[in-house]
């Protein structure tokens, strides 16, 4: 996940989001899918119910999830993370430390016009992290500081100079921003087995194909939410507007 923040900006908050995931996995693609939450856009994970990423688009606020490293859920207990953006969307916040104990490691990200918050579980112990502005790598291992991640030492410069880039007059800036961030969040042409690609497929044999099986793309500002898909990753052709 890349999540740039230029609190000046006209659209403060960009976030590109690329689900990996067993490919044969159902899920559906963005919508109002929760009921009890009819204000909340995200796509549906159909085997757990919940989502890696939902939006309101009336607060401009969205949330995202990365599974984390650390001890795992105990079988009897265990709840799906799928449900963790709906409630940090919800309330502003993750679960309370003692309800934890129900969740598998995550890094849980809750991003508005204001600023960005990052929540990391390892499963013993909850962290909070306020990104500072600027461009961000959050990856398994939580937000990449330095050069010891292949892939955010690949693209946390590139997506800084799209940032950079997005300089002019407002409206032809905030597209070639726009545009220059959908080309990266689309894998920058490296190959999936590359070390430093952000679209990826592994076959794990029996367990089947592991790989990216979706790209979102978000702008929040106080205007609204931008808010585009990819159901394909890695094909250009594919990506829809579904909110903005």
């Amino acid at each position: 996940m890349i999540v740039g923040f230029a609190q000046d900006a006209d659209v403060p908050v960009m976030l590109a989001g690329v689900r990996d995931e067993f490919l044969a996995r159902p899920w559906l693609p963005p919508d109002r899918h929760w009921p009890d939450r009819p204000g909340l856009v995200g796509g549906l994970d159909l085997q757990a119910g919940g989502t890696w990423l939902a939006v309101d688009p009336e607060t401009s606020r969205a949330a995202a999830l990365l599974n984390g490293r650390g001890v795992l859920a105990r079988d009897e207990v265990r709840r799906s993370r799928g449900e963790l953006p709906l409630l940090a969307l919800t309330t502003g916040e993750p679960p309370a430390e003692p309800d934890l104990a129900c969740y598998d490691p995550f890094h849980l990200v809750l991003a508005e016009v204001g600023g960005v918050r990052l929540w990391s579980w390892d499963g013993r112990r909850l962290t909070e992290d306020k990104p500072p502005e600027g461009v961000h790598v959050i990856v398994n291992g939580g937000r990449a500081r330095g050069d010891g991640n292949p892939r955010a030492a690949h693209f946390r410069p590139l997506f800084a100079a799209a940032e950079a880039g997005g300089t002019g007059p407002a409206a032809e800036a905030g597209e070639r921003r726009w545009r220059a961030w959908r080309e990266l969040a689309s894998g920058a042409g490296l190959a999936a087995d590359d070390p430093r690609a952000l679209i990826v497929r592994r076959d794990l044999g029996e367990r089947g194909a592991w790989g990216s099986s979706s790209v979102t793309l978000l702008g929040l500002s106080p205007h609204g939410v931008r808010y585009e898909f990819c159901p394909r990753p890695g094909d250009p052709g594919a990506w829809y507007r579904v909110l903005g």
